[in-house]
């Protein structure tokens, strides 16, 4: 068992990682649904809370379905990753996670997200303090360093257990690598067989199938898999490791009947969380990897994604499950 701080999970649980504009409510509810153990919101800015900017507090609805949930938080400013901790705690998560990682350089500039790793002993005095303000577990979500000459990470481990953290997440890049070439778990395994950590060790990066699930968990010995771009379009993911850990075998591939069911109650989810604008354009990016692999599916997925209204849509959901609906794919 997995413990984040009073609250249990399997062994070498799935998170769903925090991502901007594809971890809200509608997709964590499917992701939930299909096996995630924790999900997180949306990273929101602290200093977006405090001003009360429409777009940050929307963020904080989260459902009794989701839990365990956690919030996730980013910013540089003590006195505003204070305040915004209080306004967190009204929305009742089950966790507190910090932003330490984000590479994007609208957020870097700031001093937030992965540029806190130019400053460390910033990072910790920031972790130190929202640990002290908040009865809620407190975890912390960042890189292996800002770069390849600056990765301190078995440090930066260290230090934030001790100021209190009850679980750590490590994408295996650093900042000066985004999203590009392969993550690196050999540093988070460091971390993870360091004896003086105590803490769950998640690992986050290139976690891309069942096989490398089963790899960061048996090869690495990582505690948990934190899952990010491998879920976008693809709630089944968690379902397809589950699977995997415990036959070796693959999940049978998901139905055209499943795919079309999901992505119409994702978009209809969506409209009732956000309205129709949003709620149609933000669904978009998922539609691709709905329907990975699918041939002569071209026209319909242009349709998909260049349709301005719901009702248009919903009409190719169902083109595509009549043209489609008794087929399987591999």
């Amino acid at each position: 068992m997995v413990k984040i701080g009073a609250i249990e999970l399997p062994e070498f649980p799935l998170l769903l990682a925090p991502m901007e504009d594809v971890s809200d409510p509608p997709f964590r509810a499917l992701c939930k649904e299909q096996g995630a153990d924790v999900v997180y919101t949306e990273f929101i800015s602290s200093e977006g809370l405090i001003r009360d900017a429409a777009k940050s507090t929307m963020k904080l609805d989260i459902y009794e379905k989701e839990r365990p949930v956690g919030i996730q938080i980013f910013g540089a400013n003590l006195d505003s990753m204070l305040r915004a901790v209080e306004i967190v705690e009204k929305s009742n998560p089950d966790i507190i996670d910090i932003n330490f990682g984000c590479p994007v350089k609208k957020v870097v500039s700031k001093g937030a997200g992965a540029g806190i790793l130019k400053d460390i002993c910033l990072m910790e005095k920031l972790t130190a303090e929202i640990v002290k303000r908040t009865h809620l577990p407190v975890t912390v979500k960042t890189r292996l360093g800002w770069d390849h000459d600056s990765i301190r990470i078995v440090e930066v481990a260290e230090r934030l257990q001790d100021v209190g953290i009850k679980a750590l997440s490590i994408h295996g890049r650093t900042r000066a690598q985004m999203y590009k070439g392969n993550a690196d778990w050999a540093p988070i395994a460091e971390v993870k067989n360091n004896p003086r950590m105590h803490i769950p060790i998640f690992g986050n990066g290139d976690v891309n199938s069942p096989e490398r699930a089963v790899e960061m968990r048996d090869t690495y010995g990582l505690d948990g898999a934190m899952i990010g771009r491998a879920s976008i379009g693809n709630p089944w993911f968690f379902k397809q490791v589950k699977h995997y850990f415990e036959t070796g075998t693959p999940l049978a591939p998901i139905s055209m009947i499943e795919r079309v069911e999901a992505a119409r109650r994702h978009l209809k989810m969506a409209i009732d969380w956000k309205g129709e604008v949003l709620g149609v354009l933000e669904t978009r990016r998922h539609y691709t990897n709905y329907f990975k692999g699918i041939p002569n599916f071209k026209a319909y997925r242009t349709k998909m994604v260049t349709s301005d209204h719901s009702a248009d849509v919903f009409k190719t959901f169902d083109e595509v499950e009549s043209a489609f609906g008794t087929h399987q794919f591999v």
